[in-house]
Order: structure tokens, then sequence, then C-alpha cells
């Protein structure tokens, strides 16, 4: 499928899916209708590495941040980096993923509510958007949005239509991946379309999350074309315009300008 003008808002590119042709790879993404990318980081290294990889590469951008499950590997000072990497890299243009993660056996609620809230006011502090996971843990993660009203996206969207509106209340967006071309995607495909088209981003969650036809294999940005149409068909418009409204989302979202 030829389309052009992708932002694939969330992406992995220092996953070590990507250690064998990493630089090839993202060589080949812009001559694929890719123009933008945006890295998550999961923790401190993550958060060095993808500023790098944006220096280095025009077209892609990177957050700063610390995911839900690195709770207990943290450095002490992890917040001091996540800042500062954020303070000295002009491509960094978010805090994120962060979020909560109850997904599984033995997590510590505390720990990682506090080291949410601990970097949702490190992003009011530095005006940077915040990339929000949460898996499993909704009703925390809904009242803690609430309490700090964060300018932000929750990323590969897992609730309901009735929480999608609730996300869409506070301000902020909402971010889809392959998932919604599974055949199990009845849920997400009802929270698509309680989104507006304005409040809409399109994202990989490479190397994971291929969508059909490429389900069970590594993902790239190439592949946001699928996720497309699929929403594209839902939201009743052409598959191309619905990519330049996501990429239009998004530049206004993390402030790029062309």
């Amino acid at each position: 499928m030829k389309v052009n003008n992708i932002f694939d808002t969330h992406a992995h590119y220092a996953d070590h899916a990507f250690d064998s042709d990493r630089d090839e790879l993202l060589l080949s993404l812009p001559e694929n209708g890719v123009k933008y990318v945006m890295l998550a980081s999961s923790s401190v290294d993550d958060t060095r590495e993808n500023a790098l990889l944006a220096e280095k590469y025009e077209y892609i951008y990177a957050a700063s941040g610390v995911h839900p499950e690195s709770v207990d590997t943290n450095p002490t000072d992890y917040l001091d980096i996540v800042k500062n990497t954020a303070l000295n890299s002009p491509k960094i243009k978010a805090v994120g993923e962060i979020g909560l993660d109850y997904h599984y056996e033995g997590y510590d609620r505390d720990k990682q509510i506090k080291l949410f809230e601990e970097q949702l006011v490190l992003a009011k502090e530095l005006s940077l958007p915040v990339i929000i996971h949460s898996r499993d843990a909704c009703e925390d993660t809904l009242n803690i949005l609430k309490k700090h009203k964060p300018f932000g996206v929750v990323h590969c969207f897992s609730g309901s239509a009735e929480t999608a509106k609730e996300i869409i209340k506070l301000g902020m967006y909402i971010g889809f991946t392959g998932v919604l071309t599974f055949k199990n995607a009845k849920k997400a495909l009802k929270a698509l379309e309680a989104v507006p088209l304005g409040r809409l981003l399109l994202e990989t969650d490479c190397p994971y999350m291929s969508p059909v036809p490429f389900r069970g294999k590594r993902c790239d940005s190439s592949m946001i074309a699928y996720t497309a149409e699929k929403a594209a068909e839902i939201k009743q418009i052409d598959t191309q315009e619905l990519i330049d409204i996501t990429c239009e989302n998004a530049k206004k979202f993390y402030s790029i300008k062309d």
C-alpha cells in the first residue's frame, strides 16, 4: 500500500529487535512514506539512546521518561536524568512513556503511582506533553489524569469508548496501533468511533503490535498504512486523508514545524 506523510507517534527503535539492521531500516523509512517518528522511552538508558538516535536522523524525535515496569530498576537520580536529557536535546518533545501497568502479578501500585506523578509534575515544569501508558489500570490512570490535568496522549489505547470520551474531555489525544486490524478488535474499533478526528494519533509501538497482514512479525513505522486503512474505514474517509490529518495532529501535539 503506497501512502506518504506518516507520523508514527510511538516507536521503540532502541529495542534489541532492531540491533541487526537498525540504521539500514531507519535510512529506508522516509522512502516508504514515513515523514516523522517519535521514540518513546522506557528507562533512563532508553532515554539516552533515543536522544542519540533523534540527533542522528532528521525525521526522528524522542521523548524522555521512564515506563512503570522500570520502577524497581531506576537509579535514584532518574528524575534528574530524564530532566537533563530533555533540557539538553532540542529533539526531545515529550515526557514518556509514563503511567501505570498492573498487568503482571507482583506489581507495586504505590511505587508506580509515585513514579507516574513525579514525571507528570516534571512535564509541567518543562512545558512538555506526556505520553501515557495504561494497562489494566484504567481507574487509577483516569483519577491521576483528572488530578494533574496534563497535556498528553494515551498511547496504544485499550479502553472502552466511555473511557475514551473521558480522556477527550480532559483535552487529551488518543493513539491507536495495529490492534485495530485484529479480528478481536471490536472494543478498540468502538473506542475509535468515539474519538474525534482532531484528537486521533496513529502509532506502531514497534517492534510490537504489527497490523494484519504482518501480525507476529517485527513491526516498523511503514506498517501504519494498514492501521490507517482500517481507521479510515471506520471514519468513512480516504486512507491518505486520515494519515494527513493524524500527521497534522501529531505535529501540533509535539510542537514540530516543517
